[in-house]
């Protein structure tokens, strides 16, 4: 190797070391967004989770721990809400069967939340955009966890 090629990888490495430090930066921070992203949607699981056997359990269900079984627990607050296990396939239709189970979904949630003497209308945070999905949470560990008097 001679110095006047030591001399241009000098050059190639001064000018592309400023990128190359941007792009690690830029890659740390995707991954930590990226695992910042799964820890939320972890604990909001473990969250709904528990919320939702908490409330199988008090409703005397005989198999609360479907709870944490993705789509076992869609069909136990279907039959908790008094509807068929088995409308959980309408799942399996594109767009209409996923309107159709949501509406199911939410009547299911509205009589739950009766059941459990709280007002019906709380399941309809379901279908509102932007903080349903909050207002959903915080009714969901009320009717969960609350002490009211049945």
């Amino acid at each position: 190797m001679t110095f006047e090629n030591l001399g241009n990888m000098t050059d190639v490495f001064s000018g592309s070391m400023v990128d190359v430090f941007s792009a690690g930066v830029l890659a740390a921070l995707i991954a930590v967004g990226i695992l910042l992203a799964v820890i939320l949607m972890v604990g909001l699981y473990v969250y709904f989770a528990l919320a939702w056997m908490t409330i199988a359990k008090k409703m005397k269900y005989k198999h609360p721990w479907l709870a944490w079984i993705p789509i076992a627990n869609c069909a136990m607050i279907l039959q908790l809400g008094g509807f068929h296990w088995a409308w959980i396939f309408l799942v399996l239709v594109p767009v209409v069967g996923w309107l159709a189970l949501l509406v199911l979904f939410v009547i299911a949630t509205w009589r739950i939340f009766e059941k459990r003497k709280y007002p019906g209308w709380f399941s309809l945070s379901l279908v509102l955009p932007k903080v349903g999905g909050l207002l959903y949470m915080i009714a969901i560990g009320f009717i969960a966890w609350s002490k009211k008097k049945r």
